[in-house]
């Protein structure tokens, strides 16, 4: 048995939410405040009928609004309330255990549901003693005020800028005295769901009401639920701390000692230790070294204590009354001398280990501590024990991460033998690529934020769903989805963390996009990008993903005009070229190899913008935006067919920005001149500047250039960027090397950045301004 899928409504930023869990691990990713922690929270409040803990703020603040007028008495308006569905999915065997769940005899299926509602218990009463509260207020302050006394139902709302007093409205009234109204006049209602009533999506029909489980007709709901699944919270405020005290400071000797506490095998009174207290001690910590030794061997498949580390003990801290019952009964120590030396070698107090490992060792030890309690239980226990485990990646480097992730099931594993029935599912919540991409992508649940109309809301997606789609039914050969899980793992890309992406041709964009923010859009340097380094040949099998994520993106990408199949075959069985191939400027670098290799495979030689009839070989531009193939219908594509709009809110906008025609003035001559890569564009829209001799580490320059025109000299710089001796990276850095305000960016990109700075920076005014040399905060 396992939790299918959740549909949260009207939960904080949950205002109607679907999250799919897996039946072993899921792992919650998205930027911060999208909803993460709230749907483990609402999953622990009421699975635990935990109704006093509720408050007013539980509330989607969109239903704050309906509950005033709802106390306002205004027609048509009901109060609203929270709820969860939570549906499980049972196998035959556990149909015993979900009795109470089926709706009918005639059900069949593998899914049971129960849906969990806090409501008013009696909402006209509740807004009866809003409306008397308030009304109370009012004469109170009228009285106050000297004012003649009038009877309380005539006590009008004050005029414009004189004093209201609280409540003003029902909300004021549910937050006041703080929340008693809450804990007082709302209760938790459970209801049984039919799944035939529900749709393919879980959407239920418009009529459709469900069975409420009344407690006089059997069980009550809450003993339904909590019979089913025990919750259970690691937080990510672990507090662990290598100071020496502190109110909310811990260390791993408190949580070891709860852990004998509750857990382990405990020794009794040895009197005659007490006479003989170093005997004792011995006999102690011979005792400690056998009951941890099993909980200290799981750290070793996390790689704990691994190489050149100090190794965990457990001692006794010479007291055998108090020994682990108290916080100086017993202490961590580590070893660190040499292993089977006399005596034990030196050892360390725990604050001497670095925060890692113990923040490491602490939620080993705390995990088996409420799987132990699960287990523990022997009168009716829940088969199903959920974990949630907040952002697990705390000081931890990342291949200890990913060695977390990989094992932690395994540190969870029940014996079917020992326990029949029994089954952990486990959440994790995260912001590390590590972690994430060691699952691959069936595990992500990504939270979307979303703005309607103003209204903060979250949607959960889940790239299960996405795994399934990706690649083209009608295309056997299709393997888009391997090349993203597979691209993705190799990058650690961090794109479900972002605000937007900007996605790049090469290594040389990416060195040079956060300088290139810095003079042309400061304000993207308060956002959150992730800079994708993609290659045209590749930039489109994103699209699915983009499109999937709802991410706004920017594509940065090369125009790489290349001549049409049949002047190909023309040219190479006439034994030339558009460029001379004998010259060593023809030459194509090792970042271009592969892509020259296949459009000479299919009779396309690469040329300069210009040439006629010339078309791209970049797949982006030809199968995503702006969805043209000739270079010409390329250049005279309008800015609105570069991007690829919004149908609904929560769309992804994407917009593709390559090489455009620019004025380029050389030796008082003006010309229009298209680059074909970036290093081009760059060098005609800063051609004094690259030509000068200063300059002559960027690579750009070209010899004899006082005596060519503007078509000679950008035929040169063609040839030249084409050169295998022309090494991009090494223009890039020493780009970076110079005066950021002595040269332009080029003019695609500048107008790229602008429109994605109106799409997802603040405003103006609230960004400071930009800090000479910090150029890296883009990122």
């Amino acid at each position: 048995m396992h939790i299918e899928t959740v549909w949260v409504r009207n939960f904080r930023r949950l205002q109607d939410a679907r999250i799919d869990l897996a039946s072993d691990i899921s792992i919650f990713v998205g930027a911060n405040n999208s909803g993460k922690t709230s749907a483990a929270h609402a999953l622990q409040l009421f699975t635990a009928a935990s109704r006093e803990r509720f408050s007013l703020h539980d509330f989607s603040s969109e239903c704050w609004d309906a509950i005033n007028a709802f106390g306002e008495g205004t027609p048509g308006t009901e109060l609203p309330h929270i709820s969860i569905d939570i549906w499980f999915s049972v196998q035959p065997a556990d149909l015993h255990r979900v009795v109470d769940l089926l709706p009918s005899l005639t059900w069949q299926g593998s899914r049971v549901g129960v849906r969990v509602e806090l409501a008013a218990s009696d909402a006209l009463a509740l807004k009866g003693s809003f409306q008397e509260a308030r009304t109370r207020a009012r004469l109170a302050h009228a009285q106050a005020a000297g004012e003649a006394q009038a009877p309380a139902d005539a006590v009008p709302a004050p005029a414009n800028g004189g004093y209201n007093p609280q409540p003003r409205t029902l909300c004021d009234y549910l937050e006041a005295s703080t929340g008693d109204h809450m804990r007082h006049d709302f209760e938790l209602r459970y209801y049984v769901l039919d799944s035939a009533q529900f749709g393919a999506n879980l959407q239920p029909a418009e009529d459709y009401v469900p069975l409420r489980l009344m407690p006089d007709k059997g069980r009550s709901g809450k003993d339904v639920l909590t019979s089913l699944v025990k919750v259970d919270f690691l937080h990510a405020q672990r507090h662990l701390s290598d100071s020496n005290g502190g109110a909310r400071s811990e260390d791993l000797s408190r949580c070891l000692s709860r852990f004998y506490e509750r857990n382990l095998e405990k020794r009794g009174e040895d009197y005659e230790a007490q006479q003989a207290l170093s005997q004792s001690e011995t006999l102690l910590n011979d005792h400690l070294e056998r009951v941890f030794g099993p909980t200290l061997a799981r750290l070793a498949d996390l790689g704990y204590p691994g190489v050149h580390n100090p190794r965990l003990l457990i001692k006794t801290a010479l007291n055998p009354a108090t020994i682990l019952s108290s916080n100086e009964g017993a202490r961590v120590h580590y070893a660190v001398g040499p292993m089977g030396r006399a005596g034990g070698g030196a050892t360390l107090p725990d604050r001497y280990n670095g925060l890692g490992f113990k923040n490491l060792i602490y939620m080993v030890v705390e995990l088996l501590d409420v799987h132990a309690r699960w287990l523990d239980i022997e009168e009716n226990r829940p088969p199903l024990h959920l974990i949630f485990i907040e952002e697990p990646e705390a000081h931890l480097h990342a291949q200890l991460q990913q060695v977390f992730i990989r094992k932690v099931l395994d540190i969870l594993a029940v014996s079917a033998e020992d326990r029949p029935y029994c089954t952990s599912q486990l959440v994790v919540s995260t912001h590390s690529p590590h972690v994430l991409f060691e699952r691959g992508f069936r595990p992500i649940r990504y939270f979307r934020r979303t703005a309607d109309a103003g209204v903060q809301r979250s949607q959960v997606l889940s790239l299960a769903a996405f795994y399934e789609t990706a690649n083209d039914p009608d295309d056997p050969t299709d393997r888009t989805r391997d090349f993203l899980e597979r691209y993705l793992r190799l990058t650690h890309c961090d794109l479900f963390f972002a605000d937007a992406a900007i996605l790049v041709e090469g290594s040389v964009e990416r060195l040079l996009m956060p300088q290139m923010i810095a003079k042309t859009a400061p304000r993207l340097q308060s956002t959150y990008l992730s800079i994708l380094e993609i290659g045209g040949a590749f930039g489109h099998r994103f699209k699915h993903l983009i499109d999937f994520l709802g991410l706004t993106s920017l594509i940065v990408t090369d125009i790489d005009s290349v001549l049409p199949p049949a002047a190909g075959f023309a040219a190479a069985a006439a034994g030339h070229e558009p460029i001379d191939e004998d010259d060593p400027n023809s030459a194509p670098d090792g970042d271009e190899e592969a892509e020259e290799a296949e459009v000479a495979r299919r009779g396309r030689k690469a040329c300069m913008v210009h040439e006629i009839g010339a078309l791209t070989s970049n797949q982006t531009l030809v199968k995503w935006l702006p969805g043209r193939r000739s270079i010409a219908e390329l250049l005279a594509a309008t800015v609105d067919q570069r991007i690829q709009p919004r149908v609904i809110a929560s769309d992804a906008l994407v917009r593709v920005s390559y090489q455009t025609p620019v004025e380029v003035t050389w030796r008082g001559t003006m010309e229009l001149k298209t680059g074909r890569t970036l290093e081009e564009a760059f060098a005609l829209q800063n051609l004094a500047w690259c030509q000068d001799p200063d300059r002559k580490h960027l690579g750009l320059r070209v010899k004899g250039c006082n005596t060519l025109d503007v078509d000679s000299i950008a035929r040169s710089l063609y040839r030249k960027v084409k050169n295998a001796s022309f090494h991009k990276t090494d223009f890039a850095l020493a780009l970076l090397a110079q005066d950021p305000a002595a040269w332009t960016v080029p003019g695609y990109i500048s107008e790229g950045l602008q429109w994605l700075e109106e799409q997802v920076a603040p405003p103006p005014a609230l960004v400071p301004e930009p800090q000479a040399g910090n150029a890296d905060a883009a990122v």
